[in-house]
């Protein structure tokens, strides 16, 4: 096929379809590394030219292994480019890149948009506003660190995703118990001040090192919230041009240059502190946000963040100019809770503005939009009770043991 590209895409999770999909329609061949946990899930087979499947998940993966296949592969066909779709493969993707001098974001990148403590120092280095935070290499840091910065604290895995892992403490007593518990894994840990507040996470798609589209919206239950005590998870986007939306967007701009992603997709949290008023950047990723907030996205704006997201990378390798569709600006919002239901029945929600329900076994969730902001938030509200009344299921979060 004329101007045909090989894309190699590495996904330790079943997502992306909408990404390998238009990957393969632009005209390319698209090859997918998984896990062979994964063998069955339903991939779209027909848009991938092969699979190949690598033993466990996430930090199972032997890169050596990984890299020998690579290698391998490479004697008879050229890799033109490897696209991380998940967090956990943004290090097992700039390990291959590295390795085999192949284009892309490499792996001093790579650390500001997977470890939450380069991610901070390279913040700081940059003038972006970030709560206090502290390494756990040096007793006396942490020392200062608790006698200096108000409680509470939350101690933070490095590179888990999501809220997964994260301890809050309450004062140094207990702080030093929960650092003697990690042993020798307390490096891979960072300690940070809790900072009440709202959480809002910024969509972005970048193209040349610069953002060409990015919606605001705001967590109405957090995912720290969720993963620690249960309950139903719910986000909305903001108003448009709103005080915060532009502060938000405006600080967006200044991690992506700072933490020097030239392209692709973004998802960055930030918190808006009760106590001061200020907006402090939280983490990032390089990739698309989970929860089915892509979905989300799509519904508000018309943007469909995966798909995109592989025109952009199409058009880098090809040398040619990308073009984002015309955005609406309407409003969307996501309702998601674990079900104690295999397949929920939510027929009950009828109302117009329920445009998708989340497919997922065990998981009852919708996504709503609406011209009006105000509409959607009420819509979440009602949901977000209804579905915590008849479908919710409380599952205690699992301690993480096998840190990345």
């Amino acid at each position: 096929m004329e101007n045909s590209k090989t894309f190699l895409c590495i996904s330790n999770y079943f997502k992306g379809a909408d990404f390998l999909i238009h990957l393969k329609k632009l005209g390319n061949k698209v090859y997918l590394v998984t896990s062979e946990k994964l063998r069955d899930k339903p991939w779209p087979h027909e848009y991938i030219d092969e699979i190949f499947y690598m033993e466990g998940q996430d930090v199972d993966w032997n890169l050596e292994h990984l890299l020998l296949g690579v290698g391998n592969f490479l004697k008879s066909t050229k890799i033109d480019a490897i696209v991380a779709l998940d967090d956990y493969d943004v290090e097992k993707a700039t390990y291959l890149r590295e390795n085999l001098r192949i284009d892309g974001m490499g792996q001093t990148t790579g650390r500001y948009f997977r470890d939450k403590l380069a991610m901070r120092m390279r913040a700081k280095s940059c003038g972006i506003p970030i709560p206090a935070f502290c390494s756990l290499f040096n007793d006396h840091d942490i020392n200062t660190f608790a006698d200096t910065i108000p409680a509470p604290w939350v101690l933070k895995p490095r590179s888990e995703a999501s809220a997964s892992g994260i301890i809050k403490v309450y004062d140094k007593e207990s702080l030093w118990i929960h650092i003697n518990e990690m042993g020798n894994n307390r490096f891979k840990y960072l300690l940070e001040q809790f900072k009440p507040g709202d959480v809002y996470h910024c969509d972005s798609l970048i193209s040349d090192r610069k953002i060409i589209f990015s919606l605001t919206s705001r967590y109405l239950a957090t995912p720290m919230e969720i993963s620690q005590g249960g309950g139903v998870f719910r986000s909305a986007n903001i108003k448009y041009n709103s005080d915060d939306d532009k502060a938000i967007k405006k600080l967006n701009e200044q991690v992506m240059k700072g933490f020097g992603l030239k392209h692709g997709a973004a998802h960055t949290e930030f918190i808006k502190s009760i106590d001061d008023g200020q907006i402090y950047f939280l983490e990032t990723s390089s990739r698309v946000g989970g929860a089915h907030l892509a979905e989300m996205v799509a519904e508000a704006s018309n943007i469909n963040l995966w798909k995109e997201w592989a025109a952009i990378e199409n058009g880098l390798v090809k040398e040619t100019k990308y073009i984002l569709p015309k955005v609406k600006k309407g409003y969307a919002g996501i309702v998601l809770t674990l079900s104690k239901f295999q397949h929920p029945n939510l027929s009950s929600f009828s109302d117009p503005e329920v445009c998708f329900k989340v497919p997922l076994d065990y998981h009852a969730g919708l996504i709503v939009k609406s011209d009006k902001q105000e509409r959607v938030l009420e819509l979440l509200e009602d949901y977000g009770t209804r579905l915590a009344n008849d479908f919710t299921a409380v599952v205690e979060q699992s301690k993480v043991t096998n840190l990345h």
